[in-house]
C-alpha cells in the first residue's frame, strides 16, 4: 500500500505542475528559445584557451565571439575575446552558446556546447511570442533528431504546450513516423506518453490495434507514458475501446497498480479533452469500476463528485468504515462527496420574456419553486446518519470543504 501511495503522490505532484501543459509529458523546463528571449545577450563562441581551477580560483576560459544573436553590437563584436571566470575544458574551435544577464557588466551563464546545426535550430525557431501552434509545427520536425540537445529541447516545447494547441497541428503530423516511435525500443520511455497522444490524434485503425496490443502487454514494471498511450487509444477508438480498458486495467485485480492508475488518468483526460469521443456517462461507468479498489477509492470518490455522479450514494454508505475502506482518507472523501451532492440545486427556471410579463394576469397563482433534486435530499439524509455515526470525521471533512 505504501508504494501505491508514493506512486499516486508522485503522479499527482507532476500533474499539478503541468496542469496547463501537455497532460502526459514530463515536467516542463525552460527551453532554449525561452533562454534566448530572456537573456540580455547571447553569443556563439569558440573555445580558445583555459586555465584550470586552483584552491584559490575557479579558473578561467577564454572564447572568441563567432556570432552575436542577442545584445549590443557596440559592446560585443565578432572575433572579440571573452574571458569567463570559470574553467571549461574544451578543444580549439569547439562551439559554445553563452547566455548573459546584464548588470554593471554581463554575467555569462555556464557555456552550452553546441554544433553549427544546433545553433541554427535555436536561432531559426519561431519566437515564444509567436502562436503556439506555429511554434509546435516547427519543433515537431525535431522530436527524434539525431542531436540529443535538439530533440530534448523540441520535446520540452511540447511539454510546455497546452493540449488544445497540440491538437491544432494534427494534420501536420507524420502518422507512420510517430507509430514507429511508439513501437521502437529505442524511444525514451519518458516520451511515450506524448507519442501515444500524438498517434491518437493522427492515427488509423491499424495504429489502434497496435496500441491495444501494447496496452494489454502483461507487465509488472512501472511503464512511463502508458497513461498517454491509453488516452491516444481512446481518442482513436472511442467507446469501443473503453471495454478493452475496463477489462484489462480496471476490472482485472491482477493488473499492476500503476497500470490501473494510468487508466484512471486516461479517463480524466477523456473527460476534460475527449470532446465527446466517449460520453460522460460511459466515463462515469468506468470510473465506478474502480470503487472495488480500496487503494484508489478516495481519488475515485472525489472524481465521481466532480463528475456529478450521484448514482453511487447508497454504495458509498455501505462501504463507509468497512474493512479496507475504513481509513480516514476514504471516509473523508465520502463525506465530501455527500456534501457536494447536498448542495446541488434544481435547474433555474427560465426568465419570462418582457412581453409575457406585460400580459401576465396578476391574479394567476405564482409557480412554485422547484424542489431540490432527489439526490440532494438523499445526500442530506445520509449526512445526518454519518453525523450520528462518525461526527469527528464529518466535522473534519466539513472544515476543509472548499467546493462552492
Amino acid at each position: 500500500m505504501k508504494s501505491h501511495l508514493l506512486i499516486v503522490l508522485a503522479v499527482t505532484l507532476l500533474a499539478s505542475q503541468v496542469a496547463l501543459a501537455c497532460p502526459f509529458c514530463s515536467a516542463p523546463s525552460l527551453t532554449l528559445s525561452e533562454q534566448l528571449t530572456q537573456a540580455d545577450a547571447t553569443v556563439l563562441v569558440k573555445w580558445v584557451d583555459g586555465k584550470s581551477p586552483t584552491e584559490k580560483s575557479a579558473g578561467t576560459t577564454t572564447y572568441s565571439i563567432v556570432q552575436i544573436s542577442r545584445g549590443s553590437k557596440e559592446t560585443l563584436k565578432v572575433n572579440d575575446k571573452l574571458t569567463v571566470p570559470r574553467y571549461r575544458a574544451g578543444k580549439k574551435d569547439d562551439l559554445f552558446l553563452l547566455f548573459g544577464t546584464k548588470d554593471k557588466e554581463i554575467d555569462w551563464s555556464s557555456p552550452l556546447e553546441v554544433t553549427e546545426v544546433t545553433y541554427q535550430y535555436i536561432v531559426q525557431a519561431p519566437s515564444p511570442e509567436s502562436p503556439t501552434a506555429k511554434r509546435l509545427e516547427y519543433f515537431l520536425k525535431f522530436l527524434e533528431f539525431s542531436d540529443q540537445l535538439v530533440s530534448n529541447d523540441a520535446y520540452g516545447e511540447f511539454a510546455n504546450a497546452p493540449y488544445e494547441d497540440i491538437v491544432k497541428i494534427k494534420d501536420k503530423m507524420d502518422r507512420a513516423k510517430i507509430a514507429k516511435w511508439v513501437t521502437s525500443k529505442e524511444t525514451s520511455p519518458t516520451r511515450m506518453g506524448l507519442y501515444g497522444l500524438l498517434l491518437g490524434l493522427c492515427g488509423n485503425d491499424d495504429d489502434a490495434k497496435m496500441m491495444e496490443k501494447k496496452i494489454e502487454e502483461q507487465v509488472q514494471d512501472f511503464r512511463l507514458g502508458i497513461d498517454g498511450l491509453i488516452s491516444g487509444y481512446l481518442l482513436l477508438t472511442g467507446e469501443k475501446g473503453m471495454e478493452t480498458i475496463d477489462r484489462s486495467k480496471l476490472r482485472d485485480k491482477k493488473a499492476p497498480f500503476s497500470e490501473t492508475y494510468a487508466a484512471m488518468q486516461a479517463l480524466r483526460f477523456m473527460w476534460t479533452y475527449g470532446n465527446g469521443r466517449v460520453s460522460k456517462e460511459r466515463l462515469r461507468q468506468s470510473m465506478r469500476e474502480l470503487l472495488d479498489r480500496p487503494e484508489l477509492a478516495d481519488l475515485v470518490v472525489a472524481d465521481l463528485a466532480r463528475w456529478e455522479d450521484w448514482s453511487v450514494q447508497q454504495r458509498l454508505m455501505n462501504l463507509y468504515g468497512q474493512g479496507e475502506y475504513s481509513i480516514p482518507s476514504i471516509k473523508r472523501a465520502i463525506v465530501r462527496y455527500l456534501l457536494t451532492a447536498a448542495k446541488v440545486q434544481p435547474p433555474k427556471a427560465e426568465e419570462p420574456k418582457k412581453e409575457d410579463l406585460k400580459n401576465e394576469d396578476p391574479a394567476a397563482p405564482k409557480p412554485k419553486p422547484e424542489a431540490l433534486p432527489a439526490s440532494a435530499l438523499q445526500a442530506r439524509a445520509n449526512l445526518e446518519k454519518l453525523r450520528e455515526m462518525d461526527p469527528k470525521t464529518v466535522k473534519e471533512a466539513e472544515r476543509f470543504f472548499f467546493l462552492q
